[in-house]
């Protein structure tokens, strides 16, 4: 592979996860306003996360990925933010907490991401 390919991945990666944990911690922030005030039970607070974190996922390689193997770059920046948000989650919350859904989040991440980033490359060829 090419050195310049390699680097150009690395940096649509990188942007498109980092994308993804700022666009997720804002949108949960903002819905953890609404979840303080309308007291929502566990299962809907859980839903708003997947539901956040699978938007995010997809609008990270929509918006980032270029160019071709757009569907393993998208993969990979997918799974990449499930892992950079996980992190991140735990160092605000106070602790690394891993439940049987990581597995499950890594690979619908990694759908959607693919997803994304097959899109966005259609879209910006057309």
């Amino acid at each position: 592979m090419d050195r310049e390919f390699v680097l150009k991945t690395v940096k649509q990666l990188f942007f498109a996860a980092l994308f993804g944990a700022v666009f997720s911690l804002v949108c949960l922030a903002v819905a953890a306003l609404f979840v303080k005030n309308f007291s929502t039970p566990q299962a809907g607070v859980s839903a708003i996360n997947w539901s956040v974190k699978c938007v995010a996922a997809f609008l990270g390689s929509a918006l980032f990925v270029r160019g071709e193997r757009a569907l393993f770059k998208g993969a990979g920046a997918g799974a990449l933010f499930v892992v950079l948000t996980m992190f991140l989650f735990a160092v605000i919350g106070g602790g690394l907490h891993l439940d049987g859904f990581f597995v499950l989040e890594l690979i619908v991440c990694a759908i959607l991401g693919g997803a994304g980033g097959l899109l966005g490359a259609k879209l910006r060829k057309a």
